[in-house]
């Protein structure tokens, strides 16, 4: 065995090792009845969600929350309207309140100042921002609160299962999952150390009085991962933290096609790095000799052996977060695919500039 298949084969066990610890540990959002109730505010960021809300907004319009609020941060597809005439139809009109967002201030991001603005309004006494691609069944509300209560957590951020139907989706989407449970063992989210964190903005659960003592969205406007930071930030003002998977009760269709993926993976992925050109050029060689050079190799028994265990990695992270069905079994074998289709997304992140929601940003 070679230094370099050497040096694969331990990070490859330990990228296992983690994930085996979080199959075993990691949270999961089970239909559950709390026991002390909480009043709850719904609140959802919209920018041009005229095609996801028909089919998310009914789920969120089923939940027993104090109120649902939707802010309309300057749709120019008839959003708010889509999402009115979807209350009327599921006989819910009353249960929905649309607020129009003011236009984005210098230095702030779209989303932290749609959420900002969307927290001024709420009245509950737990405050959960969702995205308007994020489907709620019935029950979610029920065992976030269930968890919430075990956990005893400030701040609950959860991961929703992931619905892929391209290629590009099923390739690169659940990538997401495997970075969060092959990474981060989950028992480190419960010591007070801030670096210890993860959050997901698709689901965020605030306790009201956390929320407004570490200064909300307010202190995370020019952050690209917001989420991440403000995970980071209850934990620094002493805070508890807990993270859960959305399975069966929560779940998510993020991007449609490899445009949408090139796009919103290229507006993170240099972040997720610090920031670092280096880091991400790193970051894309490791993963094109992890997962797709021992398929080059694969005649070679240790080479080999080292592209069954990619596959293995993928396959359990599928498992872990629900996604068991014979297509989601199968898109394991993209697996060595994923670094190519991921390397112009890599070559994206380099950039200066980018596009989110018809909005222009500066890194």
């Amino acid at each position: 065995m070679s230094p370099l298949t050497g040096a694969l084969q331990v990070l490859l066990l330990l990228k296992l090792g983690v994930l085996a610890l979080n199959l075993l540990t990691f949270p999961v959002l089970r239909r559950a009845a709390p026991g002390r109730a909480l009043t709850v505010s719904l609140l959802v960021p919209v920018r041009n969600e005229a095609h996801n809300l028909p089919a998310t907004l009914p789920g969120l319009l089923a939940q027993p929350a104090l109120e649902l609020l939707l802010l309309d941060d300057g749709s120019t597809d008839g959003s708010a309207g889509v999402a009115l005439e979807v209350a009327r139809r599921a006989g819910a009109a009353g249960r929905l309140r649309v607020i129009r967002g003011k236009p984005l201030p210098r230095g702030w991001l779209g989303k932290p100042w749609a959420c900002w603005q969307l927290a001024g309004q709420a009245r509950g006494q737990l405050l959960v921002f969702t995205d308007a691609d994020v489907f709620w069944e019935p029950g979610a509300l029920g065992a976030l609160l269930a968890r919430l209560e075990r956990s005893g957590a400030d701040l609950l951020t959860v991961w929703p299962r992931q619905r892929t139907r391209s290629f590009a989706e099923r390739a690169l989407v659940p990538l997401i999952d495997d970075v969060l449970l092959t990474l981060l063992p989950y028992p480190l989210v419960r010591t007070p150390f801030p670096s210890a964190a993860a959050g997901n903005g698709q689901l965020m659960a605030f306790r009201r009085e956390i929320y407004w003592r570490v200064g909300g969205h307010a202190a995370v406007r020019s952050d690209v991962l917001e989420d991440v930071r403000l995970a980071r930030t209850v934990k620094a003002a002493g805070g508890r933290l807990d993270l859960a998977l959305g399975r069966d009760r929560v779940s998510v269709r993020m991007y449609r096609g490899f445009a949408e993926v090139f796009e919103g993976f290229g507006k993170n992925l240099r972040a997720f790095h610090g920031g670092s050109r280096i880091l991400v050029l790193m970051s894309m060689l490791l993963h094109l000799a992890l997962y797709s050079l021992p398929w080059l190799r694969a005649a070679d028994p240790v080479w080999r052996r080292l592209a069954l265990l990619g596959l293995a990695e993928r396959a359990l992270v599928n498992v872990a977060t629900g996604r068991h069905g014979l297509r989601d079994l199968l898109e394991v074998t993209t697996t060595p695919l994923a670094p190519l289709l991921a390397v112009p997304i890599y070559l994206r992140a380099l950039g200066g500039r980018y596009t989110w929601k018809g909005r222009e940003y500066r890194r």
